[in-house]
């Protein structure tokens, strides 16, 4: 936030009519304070990472100066009725309860990024952040060292999941990438980050990024198992 907030001052400094924006996915409850509060005019963010807690199936969210709220309301629907509609799939109350859930929801996966963190360190390989580092996302990077220990990695994480736990990651073509992703994700929504997912490019230094856990004892499930598949290959030894 502190970043965010020189960013901002600086920006306006220069011009106080640029409009700044945050894209704020991942970075929800991490923190005492969100953007909008350190100078950023506006900010997005999905429903399904941090605020919607794993229970919104789908959704986003804009926060921020009203008037530009509003604007934005206008090219989401048509002018004039801005966010006085909206299609909200009759998911009000589950966006609603994933919201006051998301607080407890995010601290969890904080405590089992730490807890990834140290674990993987103790084992011998490159962590960012540190266990105990100040954080401004819900993401660990292990740094593996080869493609074959991803796959063992992300292998353990998919069968940590509630959701396809017997499906084994590979490497595949993705729209958007210039490299081969592989990635691990059993969650009840498709793509919500914050239920626990781990990927990453077939690329050096080959590094995997593991994200989420709707509780500590999942996200923590997640990291021993995916060390357990690791060890298994041959690809750690204690």
């Amino acid at each position: 936030m502190p970043e965010i907030a020189s960013w901002a001052a600086l920006v306006k400094e220069i011009n106080p009519n640029i409009i700044t924006m945050a894209d704020n996915c991942y970075g929800e409850f991490l923190d005492t304070s969100e953007p909008t509060e350190n100078g950023v005019d506006i900010m997005a963010g999905s429903l399904i990472k941090n605020p919607g807690g794993g229970l919104a199936l789908t959704g986003g969210y804009v926060a921020g100066k009203s008037d530009l709220v509003e604007t934005v309301s206008y090219r989401m629907t048509c002018p004039g009725v801005g966010g006085e509609m909206g299609l909200m799939f009759g998911q009000t109350r589950t966006m609603l309860q994933g919201l006051f859930l998301a607080p407890q929801t995010v601290g969890g996966a904080i405590k089992g990024a730490m807890f990834c963190a140290a674990l993987f360190g103790k084992l011998g390989f490159h962590v960012n952040p540190a266990p105990l580092a100040p954080r401004s996302d819900i993401i660990e990077t292990v740094r593996l060292g080869s493609p074959e220990a991803m796959e063992a990695f992300c292998e353990g994480v998919q069968a940590a999941a509630p959701v396809d736990g017997f499906v084994r990651p590979v490497f595949s073509e993705w729209p958007g990438y210039d490299d081969d992703i592989i990635m691990a994700a059993g969650a009840f929504v498709q793509g919500s980050s914050i239920e626990m997912s781990a990927d990453g490019p077939r690329r050096e230094p080959y590094n995997v990024y593991f994200q989420g856990g709707l509780s500590y004892e999942y996200s923590k499930l997640g990291s021993l198992m995916a060390a357990q598949k690791l060890f298994e290959r041959g690809l750690l030894s204690l």
